[in-house]
């Protein structure tokens, strides 16, 4: 069906609500943008649907969700009585239609006799990880969006093991989704009538004492923490759903100074405070920095609206505040953790730690100065959510902690997702510990560096928006992949892309890692899945030099990475300038 034919029975059967037809009636003569609306079904990926809030097939809105509810109660069904008696967790974010969306979903479970435990007010990510396991229930289903601008919403769908859904179950969902090509065939459960029966049955402050009982036994140097109890911190939820358990927490280990940004204490799907609700974006912070400059806070960090990811900025000497990146969060944290346990005598044998094939490549150093053993992944953290599963839970390995570049960490079992709330914890700890010390984190990054190397990371981001953009994003990595299998030495792939001779390629779309070390090119398999991805392995002082580009998951964007080391801080950040700029012309050239 077209575009313009589904477009005239959104704007005019019963079916559809008033506000809908409404929103349509008032883009009746711009084609352009009907189409974009009406010419595919929003994706349902392996995380599930992520999209702008709208009327239309590929929009965020009831009826998608609607049909996304559908495919997964058909999943469940099919797996038979006991999934459909243990049930599904649902909990959402602070984002404009969250609660409505939840209940959507929720009436869809229940009008196929699927057990739903519905939060009773806005949980973030990590507690409906948590409380799929909690309630041992068969899937989750968390509404939020993330880190995206506000005209955007998702629904996010977790395994019983609470990490993110695999692939093969996200398959078997789609095609699903598919038996209700016609939206209008979807049928949902009277909502008060699902919970007077005991189908639909509200969870809250039970799962909330489970979870912060759960972090504290995750708590590292308890001791330092107790003596340095005062630490002046300030933290903001970016209007988001980490205010409660991130205070909640801090609360539970004693410390005694943590100031909330009130501007942005509140839920408000609008985020009206910030550019972006986005930690990753160091303008996040800055009414945080602020209130820190104001009452003498020694460390500011934010979760974003579904708190999975955490941003921090720290004093330095001179009274000014310094963000951190994700990676060096991420090497700090990891550090903190393995050092600890270390002196504690609770570092466990066949330990590991995870990170990703784009994160800093100094946690390698780090994990081999401990016996630990590094697992890199594709992006995403379902895949380290993933290894936990296979290593830890089925395996005889003791995960220790994870993380990606995106400013994304997990510590413990109990959640399978990316989680903000111990993130917090942990530096807060991190924090208290460095100042027992007598160092600032700043301090504690830089003695790091001068032990393993320095290395610098950064991200450039090209943005092509609607039907048009995504094709050129699509095309421009499919002319990168033939014309990089063309090449046949290094020189020919270095006057491609512009910069430093590659000593390989990693196509891990194809499963091939194309080696150019002796000259003419050897190819070997690689062992991840298959993903959309270019990693270019270029060498360097320490031979870990690196840049890599693939497709965001979540948002319209072509995403390039870029990752430098070397002995000397000036020179490693110099080679980063250089390599970035080469790459971007690269690139951007081939999305025209």
């Amino acid at each position: 069906m077209s575009a313009i034919e589904l477009y005239k029975i959104w704007s005019t059967d019963p079916y559809f609500d008033e506000a809908t037809k409404a929103e349509l009636k008032a883009i009746e003569n711009d084609t352009t943008e009907i189409e974009d609306r009406f010419y595919k079904d929003l994706e349902f990926g392996t995380g599930g649907l992520r999209g702008v809030i709208g009327a239309g097939t590929n929009r965020m809105n009831f009826y998608t969700v609607a049909k996304a509810s559908a495919g997964l109660a058909t999943y469940i069904v099919e797996q038979g009585e006991e999934a459909k008696k243990r049930g599904v967790v649902i909990c959402h974010d602070s984002r404009h239609f969250s609660p409505e969306f939840s209940q959507v979903a929720a009436r869809v479970f229940a009008e196929y006799g699927i057990k739903v435990y519905l939060t009773d007010e806005l949980r973030p990510v990590p507690m409906c990880s948590f409380s799929v396991r909690y309630f041992n229930a068969f899937a989750g289903v968390m509404v939020t969006a993330s880190h995206n601008p506000p005209k955007y919403n998702g629904y996010k769908v977790y395994g019983e093991d609470g990490g993110q859904v695999t692939e093969v179950a996200a398959a078997a969902i789609l095609a699903n989704m598919a038996k209700f090509a016609d939206v209008r065939t979807v049928k949902m459960a009277d909502f008060d009538e699902a919970i007077a029966s005991g189908l639909i049955q509200r969870f809250g402050p039970e799962v909330d004492i489970a979870y912060t009982e759960m972090l504290k036994k995750l708590v590292i140097d308890a001791d330092a923490i107790k003596r340095q109890a005062d630490i002046s911190v300030v933290y903001t939820p970016l209007h988001g759903s980490g205010n409660k358990p991130v205070r909640r927490i801090l609360k539970s280990i004693g410390l005694n100074n943590v100031y909330v940004v009130p501007q942005q204490e509140l839920p408000d799907g609008s985020f009206p405070t910030v550019r972006t609700p986005n930690p990753e974006d160091p303008a996040a912070l800055t009414l945080g920095i602020e209130l820190a400059k104001k009452v003498g806070a020694d460390l500011v960090f934010g979760t974003d609206p579904d708190s999975d990811r955490l941003g921090i900025a720290v004093r330095t000497k001179d009274g000014e505040y310094k963000a951190l990146t994700g990676n060096q969060v991420g090497l700090m944290l990891l550090d903190y953790i393995l050092d600890s346990k270390k002196k504690l005598g609770t570092l466990e044998d066949n330990a590991f730690a995870c990170t990703t094939i784009v994160s800093t490549k100094l946690c390698k150093a780090v994990c081999e100065a401990y016996g630990v053993e590094l697992q890199e992944t594709l992006t995403g953290f379902k895949y380290i959510g993933e290894r936990i599963k296979v290593d830890d839970e089925f395996g005889d390995k003791h995960f220790q902690f994870g993380f990606e570049e995106s400013y994304g960490y997990l510590s413990g079992t109990d959640v399978r997702d990316k989680d903000a709330v111990v993130a917090a914890m942990l530096v807060c700890g991190m924090a208290c510990q460095s100042q027992d010390m007598g160092e600032t984190l700043i301090d504690r990054l830089y003695r790091l560096y001068a032990k393993y190397g320095y290395g610098f990371e950064q991200a450039v981001s090209f943005t092509r928006e609607g039907k048009e953009g995504l094709d050129k994003i699509k095309n421009g990595m499919a002319s990168m992949r033939a014309e990089l299998e063309a090449c046949k030495t290094a020189d020919d792939v270095a006057n491609l892309i512009g910069g430093p001779k590659p000593v390989a390629v990693r196509d891990y779309q194809k499963g091939v890692r194309y080696d150019f070390s002796e000259g003419e090119v050897k190819t070997t398999e690689l062992t991840l899945p298959k993903s959309n991805v270019l990693l270019y392995e270029l060498g360097g002082d320490k031979g870990l030099d690196w840049a890599c580009a693939r497709p965001s998951g979540t948002e319209p964007k072509l995403k390039i990475y870029f990752g430098v080391y070397d002995s000397d801080e000036k020179t490693a950040a110099d080679r980063l300038e250089s390599i970035k700029s080469e790459m971007s012309a690269f690139v951007e050239n081939k999305l025209g």
